[in-house]
């Protein structure tokens, strides 16, 4: 009986651990790779662009102004009537998610209704969209926020 147990409470502990997923947690690095990609960012007529992809919403992601931090980013709904942004682009929607972008276009002044989240969001006019990183510095408190089946809609904090 006791083998059995302890057999039984081995398989469970390996059935656990095999669920367990490593989540990467925003750090000091993160913030001073933030920081230093912000300073980087010149005044001008563009964006940045945080692509957010998210299974159940259809908004685009975060843009902040160049030199701004990323906690006053707005989620957006993108209008791709002049041009068509780049995971559509390619016809595979959600490919760039947390891709950091160069944007050029303007906000409407429309806001754009996004049914899954009951939510008005303002609408960005693409007009053309640069590839900045594939791999930009976390700029959520964890990783988890990243993950497109995940319903969290809450922006960046830093």
């Amino acid at each position: 009986m006791q083998k059995f147990l302890l057999t039984l409470l081995s398989i469970g502990a390996l059935v656990f651990l095999a669920g367990c997923e490593t989540i990467q947690v925003q750090n000091r690095t993160d913030r001073r790779a933030i920081d230093a990609s912000i300073a980087q960012e010149k005044p001008g007529n563009y964006y940045i662009g945080r692509r957010f992809y998210k299974v159940d919403y259809h908004m685009w992601g975060w843009v902040k102004k160049p030199g701004e931090p990323w906690k006053q980013a707005q989620l957006v709904m993108m209008n791709e009537q002049k041009m068509l942004a780049p995971n559509r682009a390619q016809g595979k929607i959600g490919s760039d998610n947390d891709y950091e972008y160069f944007l050029y276009g303007f906000y409407s002044g429309d806001k754009v209704y996004e049914p899954a989240s009951d939510h008005f969001y303002p609408e960005f006019v693409l007009t053309k969209a640069v590839l900045i990183d594939k791999a930009a510095p976390l700029i959520y408190p964890d990783s988890r926020w990243k993950d497109p089946k995940i319903r969290f809609l809450s922006g960046p904090e830093y």
